[in-house]
């Protein structure tokens, strides 16, 4: 055997015994690492599919819903959004309380609904958006169904100038003033709304016809 064919059998053998040696102190590790991964992609994967799937269940639910409401079948609609409620997923449940209240204000119990959607605006744990959405749709259901005093103990709050639902809530105010015969209140309101740029096109002219109404009736003087 020559000198350089003894050499590489040494470092063959010497690299092998390396090897090993490292196996042994850290092959055990490395296959439990290799297992944990495997196991937890699998079980990532598994709970987006499941999440997945309960969303994609709630949100048929919610659609069903949404087209027996349309339809005007609201006995089956409410039914539906009532049992969503319960057994929904994510955001579904929530979505589903606040249809449920419009469902009912529909029927013609308004009063169940102002209740509902009261209940959404009080309930801390839901964002804040929605609750003030919530008090919103209340003071509109009570403009044609309650008193100034009414409309304004629920979206008072909502007409300052930094709050994205001012336009719809000096509204509400606006009309129920109107109703009752506040016409300096309800067309200082409109005009606040007319004259605001960042209101919607179609609120700033619903407001402006308002404002030119008052004035043509003359009860703002």
């Amino acid at each position: 055997m020559s000198d350089d064919s003894f050499i590489r059998e040494v470092n063959d053998e010497m690299r092998r015994e390396q090897a090993q040696k490292l196996w042994d102190r850290f092959g055990p590790a490395l296959l439990v690492i290799a297992i944990l991964v495997v196991l937890g992609t699998a079980a990532f994967v598994g709970y987006r599919y499941w999440d997945e799937t309960r969303a994609n269940r709630s949100g048929d639910a919610f659609s069903q819903a949404l087209k027996l409401a349309n339809d005007g079948k609201n006995d089956d609609a409410l039914a539906a959004l009532i049992q969503l409620e319960k057994d929904g997923y994510g955001a579904y449940p929530l979505l589903a309380r606040m249809r449920a209240a419009t469902v009912k204000a529909n029927k013609g119990d308004v009063d169940a609904a102002v209740k509902d959607f009261d209940d959404v605006a009080a309930d801390t744990a839901i964002p804040q958006g929605l609750r003030d959405m919530a008090r919103l749709r209340a003071a509109l259901l009570l403009v044609d169904h309650g008193s100034f005093a009414d409309v304004s103990s629920r979206v008072e709050a909502l007409r300052s100038d930094t709050n994205t639902l001012r336009h719809s809530a000096r509204e509400a105010l606006g009309l129920a003033a109107w109703k009752e015969g506040k016409t300096q209140d309800a067309l200082k309101l409109f005009d606040q709304i007319a004259s605001d740029d960042g209101a919607p096109r179609n609120t700033r002219e619903r407001a402006t016809l308002m404002s030119e109404l008052i004035r043509g009736s003359g009860s703002a003087s």
